[in-house]
C-alpha cells in the first residue's frame, strides 16, 4: 500500500533534490571548465574574458584541438616530473602504510605497560613541532637534502593515521588473536595475516589520504630540492601556473615560439594532466571511505 506523502514532505524532497543538484554542479563545474578549456581553440580561449566554460570554444574558422596535450606529452620536463611524482607517491605510500600499520598494531595491544603515556606523547606531536628551520637542519645533517629520500621520508608517518589504524585493529575480536597465538603465531603473523586483512577498508582510506597529500605536495620539493631532475610534477605545474615561467619548461625546439599563443591552453592541459591519476583512482577507493573511517573512528 502506497502511503500518501504530506505537502511538507513533498516540499522537503523537492528542495533536497534542488540543493543536491546545485552542489553537484558546483563540484563538477570547475572540472568541466578546465577540461573544455584544454580542448578549445587557443585563439578563442585567449580572447575569452571570464566565466565558466561548459562547452569547447570553437567556430567555423577555429576548431577543437588537442595540441595542448601534444605539447604536454612530448615535453621532457613534465614527463620527468610525472615519473618522479609517481615514484614519491608509490614508495611513500607503501612505507607509510607499513609503518602506520605496525605503529597502530603496537599501540592497540591491550593491557600494555605505559601505553597510555606513549599515546599521549604521540598525540603531543600532532599539535607541537620544531618548525621549518629545525626540520631543515635535521634533514641537512642526515644528508637527504636534494635527494629523493627527502620527498619520501617527509610526512611519512602520520599520528592521525596511526590512531585511526589502532582503533580499527582494536575492533578485531581478541579471540582471533588468542587462537592464532595458541597455534604458535607471533605478532608479525597476527598483524599481516589476521589483523591487516580485516582492516583493509581503513588501510585503503589512509593510503588514499597519503597518496593525495603527497601528489599535491609542492612545498617540500620547493624547500629541499635544487636539482630539476628530481622535481615532482606539482612543482613544475606551479612554475607554469603561478610563476608564469612556463616558457622555460616548454622551451623545446619550435615550441618556445608557440608558447605565447598556446599559453592558456597549455596551462589547462597541464592541470588535466596532473589531476587525471587521482580522478581515475578515487572512484575505486571511494567505496571504502565511509566503512574505513567509521571503523577507524568508533571503538568496538
Amino acid at each position: 500500500m502506497k502511503i500518501k506523502e504530506s505537502p511538507s514532505r513533498i516540499v522537503f524532497r523537492v528542495v533536497n533534490v534542488i540543493i543536491m543538484i546545485v552542489l553537484a554542479f558546483a563540484c563538477l563545474a570547475p572540472l568541466l571548465h578546465v577540461f573544455f578549456a584544454s580542448i578549445s581553440d587557443p585563439t578563442l580561449l585567449t580572447q575569452f574574458k571570464g566565466g565558466i566554460i561548459l562547452w569547447p570554444l570553437y567556430d567555423s574558422t577555429h576548431h577543437i584541438t588537442s595540441k595542448g596535450y601534444t605539447f604536454v606529452l612530448t615535453n621532457q620536463s613534465l614527463i620527468c616530473g610525472y615519473a618522479n611524482t609517481f615514484y614519491y607517491v608509490v614508495a611513500g605510500a607503501v612505507l607509510s602504510v607499513l609503518l602506520c600499520s605496525v605503529g597502530g598494531y603496537c599501540v592497540s595491544r591491550r593491557n600494555t605497560l605505559w601505553m597510555k603515556y606513549l599515546t599521549l606523547m604521540m598525540t603531543f606531536t600532532m599539535f607541537f613541532g620544531g618548525g621549518m628551520i629545525p626540520t631543515y637542519m635535521v634533514n641537512k645533517y642526515l644528508g637527504i637534502v636534494n635527494t629523493r629520500w627527502v620527498m619520501v621520508l617527509m610526512g611519512l608517518v602520520s599520528v592521525l593515521n596511526i590512531i585511526i589504524v589502532r582503533t580499527a585493529f582494536q575492533a578485531v575480536p581478541a579471540s582471533l588473536e588468542e587462537s592464532a597465538q595458541l597455534d604458535g603465531a607471533g605478532h608479525m603473523t597476527i598483524l599481516f595475516k589476521i589483523t591487516f586483512p580485516l582492516a583493509k577498508a581503513t588501510i585503503a582510506v589512509i593510503t588514499l589520504f597519503y597518496a593525495v597529500g603527497k601528489w599535491n605536495d609542492y612545498l617540500t620539493a620547493a624547500i629541499y630540492l635544487l636539482d630539476r631532475r628530481l622535481y615532482p610534477l606539482q612543482l613544475i605545474l606551479r612554475e607554469i601556473l603561478v610563476q608564469d615561467s612556463g616558457q622555460t619548461v616548454f622551451e623545446v625546439g619550435d615550441q618556445a615560439s608557440s608558447y605565447s599563443q598556446y599559453k592558456k591552453l597549455l596551462q589547462y592541459s597541464t592541470v588535466i594532466f596532473a589531476t587525471l591519476p587521482i580522478l581515475c583512482v578515487y572512484p575505486f577507493v571511494q567505496k571504502y571511505f565511509v566503512k574505513g573511517v567509521m571503523i577507524g573512528s568508533i571503538k568496538g
